[in-house]
Parts: structure tokens; C-alpha cells; sequence
């Protein structure tokens, strides 16, 4: 494995370095690059401009879209589940009258 190196990211502004590894890269760009697009809808709706609470109120947006999305796959994870369950009982009923 290929020790991490520091990575340029820049958000609202301002560079970052993070230690990362090689492989992770394009995601680290790409997670910067979303919590910056984010962070200046935030700012440019004008209720918030500390930047603190800018990048805390991102990530809690973000967090809220993750648990959805997390929610979702687990309810078509059992929806599938399911279904396979049925299959399976059909097939085998099927094969054994």
C-alpha cells in the first residue's frame, strides 16, 4: 500500500492539505469539491456567514442525505428480499407438488 501524501484541496477560499493515500484522491478532490459547492450555496443564501456554521451546517445537510439515502437501500434491500423469498418458495413448490 502507498503511504499517504498531502493533497491540495481548496474550500471557500481557503487550501487544505489532508494526508491521503495515492488511490483515494480522486474521491478526496470530489468530496472537496462538493462540501465547497455546498458551503457557498449556504453562504450565498445570506442567513449564515461565519464560516464555521457554514461548514456545520453542510455537513449536517449532508449527513441528513446520507442517513436518507441509507434508509432507502435498506428498504429495498428488504423489498428484494422478499421478493426472493417468494421466488424461491414458488420455485420450490413448483419442483416438489
Amino acid at each position: 500500500m502507498s503511504a499517504p501524501k498531502p493533497v491540495a484541496v481548496t474550500i471557500l477560499g481557503e487550501e487544505y492539505l489532508i494526508s491521503c493515500p495515492p488511490k483515494e484522491e480522486p474521491e478526496l478532490k470530489q468530496s472537496a469539491e462538493l462540501l465547497d459547492q455546498r458551503m457557498r450555496e449556504i453562504r450565498s443564501s445570506g442567513k449564515v456567514m461565519n464560516n464555521e456554521r457554514i461548514a456545520v451546517m453542510a455537513a449536517l445537510n449532508l449527513s441528513n442525505e446520507l442517513l436518507h439515502q441509507q434508509q432507502q437501500v435498506s428498504s429495498e434491500s428488504g423489498k428484494i428480499d422478499g421478493q426472493l423469498r417468494s421466488l424461491r418458495h414458488k420455485i420450490e413448490s413448483a419442483l416438489n407438488p
